[in-house]
């Protein structure tokens, strides 16, 4: 009886990580090309993926991306002020993970083992650890 349960929240858990992503890459000014990228899709699907009437389905992979992507919004926005935690990620940075690129790119570059990453890297910062 619990997996029917989860079954159906699954795609109400989606369409929330879709419309939370959607108002982040808003919110970081993504390029189309990036905030595909960055969910692991072709830009038509991200197109319709933005839409509320949506009825396609993440995997997994994808929705680990848009948790890691709402972690590190986050995580930018209470670190940083703004405009700083919006530019955070279009702007070049010479820390570890990032050797000068900017953070978007090196995303998009090293998929989701490097979102991951990022998010650590930023929960760090936070944490002070």
């Amino acid at each position: 009886m619990e997996s029917l349960v989860l079954d159906r929240a699954a795609p109400e858990r989606q369409a929330v990580a879709l419309k939370a992503f959607a108002r982040i890459a808003d919110a970081w000014k993504l390029t189309l090309r990036e905030a595909a990228a960055l969910a692991d899709m072709s830009e038509s699907t991200w197109k319709r993926a933005r839409k509320p009437d949506f009825a396609g389905d993440l995997t997994r992979d994808q929705m680990l991306r848009l948790s890691g992507l709402i972690g590190i919004y986050k995580a930018l926005e209470l670190y940083f002020d703004e405009p700083i935690s919006r530019q955070w990620v279009r702007l070049a940075n010479r820390g570890p993970e990032f050797d000068g690129a900017r953070p978007v790119d090196a995303m998009v570059e090293g998929g989701l083992p490097k979102i991951l990453r990022v998010r650590s890297y930023l929960d760090a910062l936070r944490g002070g650890l």
